[in-house]
């Protein structure tokens, strides 16, 4: 039986209603969250800015910088005032990666998780660890709430995280490429890729805040929440077309392609991008003058980009939009 002192505890931290169904729930003990003018002592914001610079999206360097996670606040520390929190698990799910050499990423140490939420493969990411759980490998199971790790500063960073700064950054994100690897290989030949699948280049974030206030205003109305329709309810950045056999976003997400449209789902697809570059409908569609590979920004909403233009995918040059550089990269990693 959970007595009542620990019942409170878990619906604070996001854990309470289980009937209705959690995707996920907060990764440390900070619950602040959920309480109304408290995001300050949620938030790790970065040095000289205010708390929003450690939330998701186009927060950093005047908005032109994009940040895939929430820099979560420190609760607890040690004697020399180091962080102590608990790391645990956001979601049942099995390790996939554990980095525990700081020096190779701006990460530090960190850890990725798999989950499957609403049939959708998603992804989870711990970094800046002070310490992994002893004896924690790649291929264990973990429980939501299992602790996993110990909240750090670790970095690669020349100017590090200070002992104030302490904090975890956390991740939600689908994977962008099932063979990255090659795909790096091929388009950076020469540079080091450290990580493999779990360079964070492979991972396509989603906002975790919106995701667990999506959650508690589900539970609060008595209705279980979709990670498949949240992730549908993004706002679209742009429309892109690719004459494609087998695209393998498709294959790997079939509860994002819509099969109301097109008549030849094996030749070509419309892809909808949402600001971070996640595809979010996938809609098969005749060939037409498509070649094959070939990707075609047919439309941008302009007032989506300019509400976060961070990811620099698209650009209006004169009064055509048109793929940037990055864009057409990002396109390539989507959809070889």
């Amino acid at each position: 039986m959970i007595r009542p002192l620990a019942l409170l505890f878990l619906i604070a931290l996001g854990q309470g209603d289980s009937a209705l169904g959690q995707a996920f729930q907060l990764p440390t003990p900070n619950s602040a969250l959920f309480e109304p003018g408290r995001e300050a002592d949620y938030f790790t914001p970065t040095v000289g800015r205010t708390w929003p610079s450690g939330t998701f999206g186009c927060v950093r360097s005047e908005g032109w910088q994009m940040h895939e996670g929430l820099d979560i606040k420190c609760i607890q520390r040690d004697e020399k005032g180091e962080p102590i929190d608990p790391i645990s698990a956001a979601a049942d799910g099995v390790i996939v990666y554990i980095n525990a050499k700081p020096g190779l990423s701006n990460y530090g140490n960190y850890i990725v998780m798999k989950h499957t939420v609403d049939g959708l493969t998603v992804y989870t990411l711990y970094a800046h660890l002070r310490k992994i759980t002893d004896g924690l490998r790649v291929g264990h199971f973990k429980k939501t709430g299992e602790i996993i790790a110990v909240m750090g500063r670790t970095a690669n960073t020349r100017q590090g995280i200070s002992r104030e700064r302490a904090h975890l950054h956390f991740e939600i994100n689908l994977l962008a490429n099932d063979d990255f690897p090659t795909w790096y290989k091929n388009n950076f030949p020469g540079q080091r890729n450290d990580h493999g699948m779990w360079n964070g280049q492979n991972l396509i974030g989603i906002d975790p805040w919106k995701v667990f206030m999506e959650q508690r205003n589900a539970n609060a109305n008595k209705r279980s929440f979709s990670l498949l329709q949240f992730i549908q309810s993004q706002p679209v950045l742009c429309r892109l077309k690719i004459r494609k056999a087998n695209l393998d976003w498709a294959k790997r997400f079939p509860q994002l392609l819509s099969q109301n449209i097109g008549t030849n789902p094996s030749g070509a697809y419309e892809i909808h991008l949402n600001t971070n570059g996640l595809p979010i409908m996938i809609i098969p569609i005749n060939i037409d003058d498509l070649k094959q590979n070939e990707v075609r920004l047919i439309e941008v909403n302009p007032e989506v980009y300019k509400a976060a233009p961070c990811r620099k995918l698209v650009f209006k040059k004169g009064q055509q939009w048109v793929l940037t550089a990055k864009g057409k990269k990002h396109a390539q990693l989507i959809t070889e």
